[in-house]
């Protein structure tokens, strides 16, 4: 056998070696099994998972939450599949900012939750200058606590991305009915304000608010690389081109019914039972 066939053949023995090594660990991961299912699911953040703006009684329209709603295909009501006797924590609260996670993570701990969902950080943003948005870092420290603190018992958690708050102006920038109702309700005002204003320090405005949103993102996703059993959307719903028919127009800005069950669909097909 000359050397160069010797040769030849020694690389192919390592080549299959590296090649049989990596599938082994890249197979792993993709075989990991979906941990068990709940039997107490709670529901961590702000209006947005409480369906505000989806009902009659405008501020909590549980039932129609992305999360643990029972009149769309819920986080909830897809669990209840696997295990009919689960039950259902609703405590996200309408107008709270990220400061008010790590209460509500304790809560969850509480009750014993086994899977808990987050959805956080819109009202962080949504203020009434760009000057009153919750600093970054701030932001971060907060989503951390909680992430850690549930990561600590062993709770299964998915952590959603906020929508993309230029995208729900842009979509309603041109109704009159929705210029009216951001202004009476005084809605989001760092994004909102001068709605019809294209003037360049209207346009930077909501740029900033945008920017600001983008760099939560960033830190909801290092919260929850940070934690084993933590799941992070991969930014599925801040990328997600919602449409009118996903906002409400009550308010022009939440989503409708509609849209908790977009907010359902994308969120579960990121989670750790969907993957």
């Amino acid at each position: 056998m000359s050397w160069s066939t010797r040769a030849r053949r020694i690389l192919a023995s390592i080549v299959a070696a590296a090649v049989l090594t990596s599938g082994a660990v890249f197979g792993a991961g993709a075989a990991s099994a979906a941990p068990p299912p709940p039997t107490l699911v709670a529901a961590l953040g702000d209006s947005i998972t409480q369906a505000s703006m989806s009902c009659s009684s405008l501020l909590l329209c549980p039932s129609n939450s992305w999360s643990t709603g029972t009149a769309v295909n819920s986080h909830a009501q897809r669990l209840k599949v696997l295990n009919p006797a689960l039950t259902t924590a609703n405590l996200a609260v309408p107008s709270v900012t990220s400061a008010a996670l790590p209460a509500q993570a304790h809560a969850a701990i509480v009750r014993g939750a086994q899977y808990v969902t987050i959805e956080i950080g819109a009202n962080d943003a949504c203020t009434k200058t760009v000057g009153a948005m919750t600093p970054t870092a701030v932001y971060s420290a907060n989503v951390s606590a909680a992430i850690t603190a549930l990561g600590a018992q062993g709770t299964q958690i998915f952590v959603a991305s906020i929508p993309n708050l230029q995208r729900m102006y842009d979509i309603n920038k041109s109704s009159l009915s929705a210029r009216l109702t951001w202004s009476v309700l005084g809605l989001c005002q760092s994004m909102l304000a001068n709605p019809s204003s294209t003037k360049a320090v209207d346009v930077q405005r909501r740029a900033a608010v945008q920017a600001r949103v983008n760099e939560y993102n960033v830190a909801l996703q290092q919260a929850c690389a940070a934690v084993a059993t933590c799941r992070f959307d991969g930014f599925a719903v801040a990328n997600y081109a919602f449409t009118k028919a996903h906002i409400s127009t009550r308010d022009y800005f939440h989503p409708s019914t509609t849209g908790q069950s977009v907010l359902a669909e994308i969120t579960w097909n990121a989670s750790q039972w969907a993957q």
